[in-house]
């Protein structure tokens, strides 16, 4: 033991280390931040397929029941109204409404065409302009006619594979961007 008259030792106080900085991060932390960015971007791209196809099945669904109630009444000219309305309801919820609201006649069938013709239909009986030259012109003409002869079935197979090859959703305008509205001239 040592006497207490012995001078102290010579030693110096305890010297803490400096705290630990959050920047930058270990790698743990780098790791669970890129594991939760991909769960967010798939959370989202999931979201995204699943509300555009409940889209799609809501319609093929209005569709089947469509061709049950044409089933029973045989008649063709309410088959062309239901059709028409049908595609209008989905085209109103897939593209802006000053596109699709005001079409009617020839520009509504053109309409339909255009989103066919964008998309790569692999059948070949649906390539071209099937609503304005082929089956689907009974939508804008049946409804009109007393006793309209249209291939109900084609009509409605035509309509089916529409709803089915929806177009991806549009990008929608910034709200930056100018109004939709003529060109002006220069």
């Amino acid at each position: 033991m040592t006497s207490p008259d012995a001078p102290p030792l010579p030693l110096r106080d305890i010297h803490l280390p400096d705290p630990i900085s959050w920047w930058p991060p270990a790698w743990g932390w780098w790791a669970a931040t890129l594991t939760l960015l991909l769960l967010l971007a798939s959370g989202l791209l999931l979201r995204y397929r699943a509300k555009r196809h409940r889209l799609r099945a809501a319609a093929l669904a209005e569709l089947s029941r469509i061709r049950q109630g044409y089933a029973l009444h045989q008649d063709p000219r309410l088959l062309a109204t239901e059709l028409s309305a049908l595609l209008r309801r989905v085209s109103l919820l897939r593209h802006p409404r000053h596109e699709v609201a005001g079409l009617s006649g020839e520009a509504w069938l053109t309409f339909l065409d255009r989103g066919w013709q964008d998309r790569r239909v692999q059948d070949h009986k649906w390539q071209g302009s099937p609503f304005s030259q082929g089956e689907g012109r009974a939508l804008i003409s049946a409804p009109f006619e007393p006793d309209p002869l249209i291939n109900a079935e084609a009509l409605l197979e035509l309509c089916k594979n529409w709803i089915r090859n929806l177009p991806p959703e549009p990008r929608r305008p910034s709200r930056h961007s100018p109004p939709p509205g003529p060109e002006p001239h220069p």
